[in-house]
């Protein structure tokens, strides 16, 4: 066939450097997060980060805690790392908390480039939007209002430490704290987390204020500074406020009278301390991870409490992670709408649709299944009580933080499960879960099946 030939189609060239990557949303986010921790890592297990040489999976470990802002620690921040470790955790903790994809938006935008569509999907991915034109503005507010709120976190705690220590230790432990509570990290400078503290107004306000803020989202209180009339917020925002002060309270009012008699906790202290310590561990379970009182040394009861609330976390878009807040009232309200035979669960006289408790439901049991197998590893590879198991599992998985001592004392594989929980959890389980199965259109209708339930 000649050139001149109808059906003749010269070859097309791509030009070099036009080739593209075709990755799925997650795997980009997933990625990202995973080199961070590769890059904490190298650098927290340099000889200048330390005290004294600290084993690569001690580095590892570290650096996964700090990136997923978990908390859980193998070896004491305080006094393990230098200043400068320190500072690394800090920054890592950071990037973890905010999120990779919104300091890659703003780079690209100070650079003056245009995000592709497979960026933009990654990024939706990340904040949980749905419209991607708002992408770019509400990746510059969360930033500004990350920097507002931690600025003023850090006045208050720099403060109140001022006077206690010299003016640089004050000035760092405001930094180190305010970044660690705003972006619920849980880790402390001190080996028995905020301990000492236990009956500070100033500690319990601005520390729970900090992590409650965070944990809240970051879309609704964008929200409420933009709309600032609760008839104007959205169904969601008005859900995640009631719904946190409710659980707050409840936990509360619950750790108060269970733990008041117990002289291992609330026993040993004043009435106002006893107080502080119960709204302290109340809140902290959204996956803040600090601590006031033993955790170990709480009542049966107050751990099953804090297991639920480190389950469920906080808010989407947020610094927590769980399951969310609105996962656990969309299942809540389609297994009431199912028992009162209602025609579709509601929430605030709108609709909730099946694909949204279907997406609740399938990230409650992917949640439950790989809490479950974790645990299940751990009970094999531990020599530790069951309990303990359980918590340090739900803990990891919901990257709280709280621990009743078992972190430090994990064998080599379940040091492992443990990195690999909190990793887990904080890309969430339903982003693994869309590599297991992508959705797929299929024009084939199948009869339904009679199935017995229950």
């Amino acid at each position: 066939m000649n050139k001149w030939s109808p059906a003749y189609k010269p070859l097309e060239r791509k030009p070099q450097g036009a080739a593209k990557v075709h990755a799925a949303p997650p795997l980009i986010l997933s990625l990202s997060f995973l080199a961070v921790i590769i890059v904490g890592t190298l650098l927290l297990k340099l000889p200048v980060m330390t005290v004294e040489p600290i084993t690569w999976v001690e580095s590892l470990f570290t650096a996964t805690s700090a990136v997923t802002v978990t908390g859980l620690v193998m070896v004491d921040t305080g006094t393990a790392f230098t200043m400068a470790g320190q500072t690394v955790i800090a920054i890592l903790i950071q990037l973890g908390g905010l999120g990779l994809m919104t300091f890659a938006v703003v780079t690209l935008i100070a650079l003056g480039n245009k995000m592709s569509f497979l960026q933009q999907s990654a990024v939706k991915e990340a904040f949980n939007q749905t419209d991607m034109s708002t992408l770019v503005s509400t990746a510059k507010a969360v930033l500004a209002f990350a920097f507002v709120v931690e600025m003023m976190g850090f006045i208050i705690l720099n403060a109140f430490w001022w006077p206690q220590m010299p003016a640089s230790d004050a000035m760092f432990n405001a930094f180190f704290y305010t970044i660690s509570a705003f972006n619920n990290a849980g880790f402390a400078l001190s080996s028995d987390s905020l301990s000492a503290y236990v009956g500070s107004p100033v500690i319990n306000i601005t520390i729970t204020a900090l992590f409650i803020v965070g944990g809240l989202g970051f879309s609704v209180w964008l929200e409420l500074l933009k709309k600032r009339k609760w008839q104007l917020i959205s169904v969601y925002a008005k859900t995640m406020i009631l719904g946190t002060l409710a659980l707050n309270v409840l936990a509360f009012i619950s750790i108060l009278m269970i733990e008041i008699d117990n002289p291992a906790t609330l026993g040993k202290l004043d009435t106002v301390s006893a107080v502080w310590a119960s709204w302290f561990q109340a809140v902290t379970p959204r996956t803040a991870g600090f601590n006031t009182i033993d955790i170990a040394s709480l009542e049966d009861a107050t751990t099953a409490i804090m297991l639920l609330l480190m389950f469920i976390g906080g808010g989407s878009m947020s610094t927590a992670s769980g399951i969310k807040l609105m996962t656990f009232v969309v299942l809540l309200l389609a297994a009431y709408n199912y028992i009162s035979r209602g025609a579709a669960p509601t929430l605030y006289g709108k609709a909730i649709s099946t694909e949204t408790v279907s997406k609740a439901l399938a990230l409650t049991l992917i949640s439950i299944g790989i809490t479950w197998i974790a645990i299940f590893l751990l009970l094999i590879t531990e020599d530790a009580p069951f309990l303990d198991i359980v918590f340090e599992a739900v803990s990891a998985l919901g990257t709280v933080g709280l621990s009743r001592g078992l972190t430090g004392g994990l064998s080599d594989s379940g040091e492992f499960i443990i990195i690999l929980l909190m990793y887990i959890g904080r890309l969430g389980p339903l982003t693994l879960a869309y590599f297991i199965a992508s959705p797929r259109m299929s024009r084939i209708k199948h009869p339904d099946a009679k199935l017995a339930i229950g």
